[in-house]
Parts: structure tokens; sequence; C-alpha cells
């Protein structure tokens, strides 16, 4: 090929990345800052709790491990919902789509119930565990206000996604972000007692917590009900019907994705337990990179979000082309925050651990375990952009299976086998995650070239 012709596709290719990361860019930031004011509220509990004392933020530490498995799961599951409503809001199916959100309200109930059941079978064996004894009448309470939030947070996904897949992704994100601020605020009163309020500690921060999410799914409730950009799927969702149909599809869908993410959550929640073993200290620290490294996994998943969302509405057009740019073209914004959250890391991590506590052997502990943190960057956003590629286009099962593998397979034992057999610590509990998420990082892109390569009209079966 000349020399000019070879300019002129490269001139050409550069201007379709420009547009998608425009595209990606418009409809991620907001699902970032909704999900980045989760985290600043799980910033703002750990700061808050941690100044109050060491062992309550191990015990939030404990406490919020597992529930962020259970909520992770719940919020994966939720996700089958977006390349549904993606497809019929492209087609101009509204009344489809509004009966789809009922369904979908249904099975997420049914669901956060199932979850709570499960968590209530844990904490009434939690003795098993082995936890430090110290901890267990700060874990209790918060534990059980954690419990009954589950349901309204399984609701509130429903919305959340039902939105997202419209591409209306800013009521979401200002109803989140207002909740959350509430949250502080009820965290400034109920964990250290001020204007005549009780100081409750770790239980204030779990009652404040409890009363957002309750917030947040009925303020989405009587949004969807009274404002006008939602009154086209009011008649779908008022007179549909909850069918077989509709509920296989979003289990089918839906189930594959809570697992995908539930099992590397899991990783992360099932590792609480081997870091309680060395210890309080190690399971403080354990909690304060947790919350650091799901600043970069918010964010990616913002980017990744709206990949599902525009990959959906090009899938429901056949049009593979746009579906590997638009899915690139996130990849490329992904690796971009990806250097700057390590470069941030790398900057900051002798002192961030200050922010969360004053005890300097916690803080020296964050700033070893951060090594592994940012090794596993840019695995962790190539996985979670993949996985949401493919969810757009409905393959959903190899992601879970494959998930299950690396994390249950590599992550766990690899940490089981530096932090105890040689004898690392802390730090080889943490040294199977840059495994992996790398590993399934690779083979989830390598899954979606294969099925984006074949004929545009392939039929991508899940």
């Amino acid at each position: 090929m000349p020399l000019s012709c070879k300019c002129a596709s490269y001139l050409h290719m550069f201007s379709n990345y420009i547009e998608h990361y425009k595209k990606t860019i418009r409809l991620g930031v907001p699902i970032m800052l909704g999900q980045l004011g989760i985290i600043i509220v799980g910033f703002a509990d750990n700061i808050m709790v941690g100044h109050h004392s060491t062992n309550e933020l191990a015990a939030a530490s404990f406490v919020n491990n597992f529930f962020n498995l259970a909520f992770i799961f719940g919020m994966g599951f939720s996700y089958g919902l977006t390349p549904i409503i993606g497809g019929l809001f492209a087609g101009k199916d509204y009344t489809k789509a509004g009966e789809t959100l009922k369904n979908s309200l249904f099975i997420n109930f049914i669901v956060g119930i199932l979850i709570s059941l499960c968590m209530l079978v844990l904490l009434l064996n939690i003795d098993v565990l082995n936890q430090p004894n110290e901890l267990m009448p700060y874990i209790r309470p918060y534990y059980i206000l954690q419990l009954f939030s589950v349901i309204f947070a399984m609701l509130f996904n429903s919305f959340k996604q039902f939105s997202d897949g419209i591409t209306d992704t800013l009521t979401p994100m200002w109803i989140m972000l207002s909740a959350n601020v509430l949250n502080i605020i009820g965290n400034y009163f109920l964990i250290y007692g001020r204007c005549g309020v009780p100081e409750m500690g770790l239980t204030g921060a779990g009652i404040s917590t409890l009363a957002s999410r309750i917030i947040t799914f009925f303020s989405f409730l009587y949004i969807f009900t009274h404002h006008s950009k939602y009154s086209r799927f009011l008649t779908g969702f008022k007179q549909g019907i909850i069918n077989r149909i509709n509920l296989n599809n979003l289990v089918r869908l839906g189930f594959p994705v809570g697992l995908q993410m539930g099992v590397e959550t899991g990783s992360f929640s099932l590792s609480v337990i081997m870091m309680g073993w060395l210890g309080s200290t190690a399971l403080a620290a354990h909690q304060v990179v947790g919350v650091i490294t799901t600043l970069g996994f918010m964010v990616y998943y913002g980017i990744a979000a709206a990949v599902t969302i525009r990959v959906s509405s090009y899938k429901e057009w056949n049009d593979y082309s746009s579906i590997r740019y638009a899915s690139f073209a996130g990849l490329h914004l992904t690796m971009f925050v990806a250097i700057v959250v390590v470069s941030l890391i790398l900057i900051f991590k002798n002192s961030m651990g200050y922010l969360f506590t004053p005890e300097k052997q916690v803080v020296e502990m964050v700033a070893l375990l951060s090594y592994s943190v940012i090794l596993y960057q840019f695995g962790d956003g190539l996985q979670i952009l993949f996985a949401n590629a493919l969810r757009g286009i409905s393959d959903v099962k190899y992601m879970a299976y494959m998930a299950f593998v690396c994390h249950f397979g590599l992550a766990l034992p690899i940490g089981y086998l530096c932090g105890f057999i040689f004898d690392w610590g802390a730090i080889g509990v943490w040294c199977g995650f840059p495994v992996s998420l790398t590993t399934l990082g690779i083979l989830l892109w390598r899954r979606f070239n294969k099925l984006t390569l074949q004929s545009k009209n392939i039929q991508v079966t899940p």
C-alpha cells in the first residue's frame, strides 16, 4: 500500500477513535462520578471510624469485605438489565423496556432476600472464622445494619441499570452523590456524638449507611414515576406483567456477570480471613488498601459501563466494526487512568495510610501492600473493560468460568502459599491478585477478539 494511502487510513482510524472517546467519556463520566461518590463515602467512613479507634477500623474491614462480596454480586446480577434495555431503547420499544424494568425489580427483590439469608447464616456462624475476640462487639451490630440494607441496594440497582441502558447516566449520578453527602453528614453526628446525638462509633456509621441506601431507592422510585423523561416507559411498567421470558433473560444474562464479579470480590473478601489470622494491624491495613484500590476499580468500571451501553446498541444494529472501535477506545481510556492511578499510589504510598489511622504500624503495612496494588492495575483495567464489552454483546458465560478459575484457582492459592507457606505475611496474601487479574484480562481480551473478528453477522450466544 502506498505511503499516502497508509497515512489516510491511519488518519481515518484516529478520527474514528476521537469520536468514540468523546461519546464514551460523555456517558462514562457521570457513571464514574456516581461510583466515585461511593468511594468517597468509603474513604469518609474509614477515615472517621479509623480515627475513632483502630479496632473499629479492623471490624469494619472484616464486615465490609464480606458485604462487598454480597453487594457486588448483586450489582453484577443487575447488570444483565443494561444490554437488554440498551437494545430495546435502540429499537425504540419503550413499552417493553418499562415491562422489563418491572421484572428486574421483582427478580432483584428475590435475589436480595436470598443474599440476605446467606449473610444471616454467616452471621450465625461467625465464630468459626476465628477473628480477634476484641473485634466481635463491633462486628455484630455493624453487620446487622449492613444486612438490612441489601434489599434496598438491589432495588436501586434495577433503576440505575435501567437508566444507564437508556443513556441517562446523570440521574443515578446525582441521586448517589446526594445520598452520599447525607451519609457523610450522618457519620459526623453518629460516630462522634455531635450536637447531643449519642456517640455510637462504628454502629453509627452503619446506621448512616443504611439510611442513605433507603434514600437512594425511594428517590429513584419517585423520579421514575413523576419525571417526564421516564413517562414513555410508564405504560409498560404499570401494565406489564411479571413473566417467565423476561425473568429468564434477566437471570441468563445477570447471573454469570454476578458470578464473575462475585468471585473477584470473593477472592479479596476471603483473603480478609487470612489477614485476620495475622492480627488486627494486618486486617486494618487490608481495609485501607482495599478502599484505595477500589478507587481505581470504580473509575475503570465507569468507562467499561459506558462501553457496555454503546456496544449493546451497536449489537442491535449488527455494527461489529463500531463494537470494536467503541471497545478499544474504552481500553485506551482505561489504560490512561491506570497510569494516573499507579503514579498517585507511587507518590503517596508512604503517607496515604495516615488518612485513615494514626497507627504507624498500619501505615507502614499499607505502603508495603501498595506494591501489589500497583502491579495489578493494568490487568484489572483490562479485565473490567473486556468483561463489559462481552456483556454488551451478551456473551457472559465464558467470563464467569474464567473468573472462577483465575480468582479461586490462582489468587487465593498463591496468596496462601506466599503468605503462610513461604511466610511472607501480609504482602504474601496479596501476591495472588496481580497474577489472577492480569491472566483474566488477557483471556477476556482474546475471547472478545475471537468473537468480533468473525463475520459481522455472527450471532453470539450467552
